[in-house]
């Protein structure tokens, strides 16, 4: 019995280096990826002042869309009483500044662009996080959008 138990004690010895020789050091595994901080941003779209000489609607919906959001998703922005100003805040931003890839696409439905080049969708007279968009994608087309980054205080920043 003594004898089968040293045998025993033994092999598990033996087994145990074994194992320990067949692992190899290695690089450590990746860092995980972080995810984006999230930020509320506000946005601001002005209507076109001759708004208030035409047949168009002039009164809404006006619908803001970006590349970070889903597609086919949009946010309602609401008029302030007695301009022309739409504002709406956008929730669960993810921030992309400094840039270390591409801007935000971004854009509004305005009802009262409807008849003209653009169709209804615009970029011009927009501004994400207080920035008033200087870069665009197809200006003057229904195709038109906004280029802009947003940083950790949910402001826009232009491109460079």
């Amino acid at each position: 019995m003594a004898l089968e138990l040293r045998t025993l004690s033994l092999a598990l010895v033996l087994g145990g280096f074994c194992v320990s020789c067949l692992r190899q050091e290695g690089p450590e595994d990746p860092s995980p990826i972080e995810a984006p901080a999230l930020v509320l941003v506000r946005v601001e779209y002005r209507q076109p002042n001759g708004c208030l000489n035409t047949a168009s609607p002039c009164d809404g919906p006006v619908t803001f869309s970006a590349s970070w959001m889903p597609q086919g998703a949009y946010v309602f922005l609401s008029q302030t009483p007695g301009t022309f100003i739409w504002t709406g805040t956008v929730p669960n931003v993810p921030v992309n500044f400094p840039p270390t890839d591409n801007p935000y696409v971004v854009r509004v439905g305005d009802p009262f662009l409807r008849d003209y080049q653009t169709a209804g969708a615009t970029a011009d007279r927009l501004r994400i996080g207080g920035q008033v968009l200087t870069k665009f994608l197809d200006y003057g087309t229904p195709e038109e959008r906004g280029l802009v980054y947003v940083d950790a205080q949910g402001v826009g920043h232009n491109p460079f």
